[in-house]
């Protein structure tokens, strides 16, 4: 417990080992006298953001994370059974038919999200539970019960457990809930030890909790340096609250309280408190994607503003184009009028499906993320999910608005070719959207990530050979490599050779008569376009690079777990260190953790938040 600000969110981050790699952590973290990562079952993190798909309800996401985390041998009955148990035990049976709600559409209120998040990560009951600040957006009354319920957890089925939680300004009746309590100011330990035993150590160094008084609202407002008092508001000894803090701080550092806990931590630390036991076995790799699969596309279908409002944007636009190019022709200048329309309706789907998709997709990719750190299922897994829950709508908007535009403009005849062009611009949805899973595992942030992606789609468009003909790029970096790095290239190389091959343009001359131009001298003189392969070799070439980016995104969050311990060892923070001796729970219990003689330092703020 601590003020904001205090360190309380990067030391539970620290113990369940998940520090970002700006942050160096010294000393050990054993679990019962072992170092070893918290695997699926042992631990279970809830973090402050309620990471959800907002187009679900309250009961449907429960249930589908239940399919996630139990075995198969469980029955779908038993399944569902203890998802609305959990739910009726956080208070949630009313809201069990109200979506999660998000950006731009109402459903669960802020407090009904948290207990929301609190029922995915006890429903399997792990032993090891990290809660931070759980009581975040809920009122007092419902506080109570949510932080009774989840004490509860500590002794169910026969099986003691482990529950480390930060909090925040906790009422009196929750306050006595807690068995250990480890204050914290300015990332300093105030106090640790025995809930029961802090008003003694207050009042011992001149700071008694006054009469019929809050203990947590008279430590808090002891130890919070943000705003400053002095003894007449009641701090005591005439004290300013930066003095008060540093009285208390020595006071902990000599005292009996600190000693002992040293002497376990050393005795902890040299002994094997025995095993965890059998790690919990999830759904298997098949359910997983199915259940992934069917969970998504509920998403998508529900989600007007993603696919949907995509499709009508671009069915419009599909219109106006071919009204516009309407029934080309086969006379005039074909490079002014073909070329320039299909490089335009590829490079306007690629941004439209760039911007309209990011958002939705980043609300996805948190998601995944929480699930993924509390080890429900892995990237293989959501990544099948994505894809095959996405392919009937990238069909949609490649079907019907190409479909549309093809047909207005009068473009080259033949099933094949219309085959051809749908299954282009189904390559360049789905590699759009690969794009945007590689920019999110990279840049959170919506802005950030549309400038990424834009800047990339802009780039690939511009060396796709059509404003810049082929030939007269430098050599120099923009044709070596990356002309043959765009995406867009064999795109437009692709549609060229798809509307031009086997057509002929006739054009009248000033002094008289026609010209007869075949389309293939106009794909190697005007357009330059390589002619040693197919269109079906460029199109081979378009899927290939949609894997590699699938993969690319696999490989960037494998990299980002493994080599976040190389980065934290490379970096060198210039910043306060947070230190503490021990942080454990009861210690009958099968699984506790303790961390001692650590340094905990945040190298982007000094102060830890």
């Amino acid at each position: 417990m601590g003020p904001s600000g205090c360190g309380k969110s990067t030391f539970l981050d620290a113990l369940a080992g998940r520090l970002s790699s700006n942050i160096r952590h010294t000393g050990n973290i054993l679990i019962n006298g072992h170092k070893q990562a918290l695997a699926y079952g042992t631990s279970g993190y809830v973090a402050q953001d309620d990471a959800m798909l907002s187009n679900l309800t309250a009961g449907e996401t429960l249930y589908y994370s239940a399919q996630l985390q139990f075995p198969d041998s469980m029955s779908m009955a038993e399944k569902k059974e203890r998802a609305e148990m959990t739910i009726r035990e956080m208070g949630l049976q009313d809201a069990i038919n109200t979506r999660v709600g998000g950006w731009g559409s109402k459903g669960l209120s802020g407090g009904q999200k948290r207990r929301l998040s609190i029922c995915i990560e006890i429903l399997t009951r792990p032993r090891l539970l990290f809660l931070d600040e759980p009581n975040s957006g809920l009122d007092s009354a419902a506080s109570y019960y949510v932080m009774k319920r989840i004490a509860s957890l500590n002794l169910r089925d026969g099986i003691l457990r482990t529950i480390v939680t930060s909090i925040h300004q906790p009422s009196s009746e929750v306050f006595e809930l807690f068995h250990d309590l480890c204050l914290l100011s300015c990332g300093e330990t105030v106090y640790f030890g025995p809930a029961s035993d802090a008003n003694q150590f207050f009042a011992s160094n001149g700071f008694p909790c006054p009469t019929l008084y809050n203990p947590s609202d008279h430590y808090l407002r002891i130890i919070n340096k943000d705003f400053e008092q002095d003894a007449e508001e009641g701090l005591g000894k005439g004290a300013t609250t930066e003095e008060a803090i540093g009285i208390l701080v020595k006071s902990y550092r000599s005292s009996k309280i600190r000693n002992k806990v040293k002497m376990e931590a050393a005795k902890i630390s040299e002994s094997d408190s025995g095993a965890i036991g059998k790690k919990r076995i999830h759904a298997a790799f098949l359910t997983q994607c199915l259940v992934l699969i069917r969970r998504s596309s509920l998403q998508l279908f529900r989600d007007i503003s993603n696919y949907w409002l995509r499709l009508v944007g671009f069915t419009v636009i599909a219109i106006s184009i071919g009204s516009i190019f309407y029934d080309i022709g086969s006379s005039d200048e074909p490079m002014q009028g073909r070329g320039s329309l299909l490089t335009f309706f590829i490079s306007l789907l690629s941004f439209l499906i760039l911007v309209g998709g990011l958002c939705p997709l980043l609300e996805e990719m948190k998601v995944f993320e929480r699930e993924r750190l509390n080890g429900h299922y892995g990237i293989t897994a959501f990544l099948i999910g994505n894809i095959l829950s996405a392919v009937p709508y990238m069909l949609m908007i490649s079907l019907i608005p190409g479909g549309i535009a093809y047909y207005l403009c009068g473009l080259h005849k033949g099933l094949e070719n219309v085959l051809y062009f749908i299954c282009l611009l189904f390559a360049i949805v789905m590699w759009v959207e690969s794009l945007m899973l590689v920019v999110g595992s990279i840049s959170p942030n919506y802005i950030i990530g549309v400038f990424i992606g834009g800047g990339i789609v802009g780039l690939m468009i511009l060396l796709g050979g059509f404003y810049r003909l082929p030939n007269d790029l430098p050599k120099p970096l923009w044709k070596y490599p990356l002309y043959y790095m765009s995406f867009i290239k064999y795109a437009l190389q692709g549609s060229f050779k798809n509307e031009f091959e086997g057509l002929t343009f006739s054009k009248e001359q000033h002094g008289g008569g026609t010209k007869i131009t075949t389309g293939k001298e106009i794909l190697t003189e005007t357009l330059h376009v390589e002619m040693g392969h197919s269109k079906w070799v460029d199109l081979a070439i378009m899927f290939a690079m949609i894997v590699l980016y699938r993969v690319l995104f696999l490989a960037i969050t494998k990299c980002k777990e493994k080599l976040k311990p190389v980065v934290a060892a490379f970096t060198r923070p210039r910043a306060n260190f947070f230190k503490t001796n021990i942080i454990r729970a009861h210690k009958t219990s099968p699984t506790w953790i303790e961390l001692f003689d650590a340094e905990i330092c945040d190298s982007s703020k000094g102060i830890l938040d």
